[in-house]
């Protein structure tokens, strides 16, 4: 579930809560009690739940690039326009 971030904006009070994405945004300030609060722009943030990872996660050793079968550069097919030979 995304974090998201207030600001009232009659006594400049911040806070941060989890909300599902469906959930009406909060307006009254928790502080001051005013129906002044509004939602910040900032980085999301987000909460891992379950009890799962991904097949990938936290290989080691020559099980961790099960993606890539070989070690040719991405490059290799002209697709960088040259930039890969002139870095070499």
């Amino acid at each position: 579930m995304p974090i998201y971030e207030y600001q009232c904006a009659a006594c400049g009070h911040q806070l941060e809560t989890i909300q599902m994405f469906s959930d009406a945004p909060l307006v009254d300030c928790p502080s001051c009690k005013s129906p002044e609060l509004k939602k910040l722009l900032s980085v999301p943030g987000f909460r891992l739940k379950g009890g799962g990872w991904y097949e990938t996660d936290f290989k080691t050793g020559a099980k961790k690039n099960l993606a890539s079968g070989d070690s040719a550069p991405a490059c290799a097919g002209g697709g960088c326009g040259g930039a890969c030979a002139a870095a070499e």
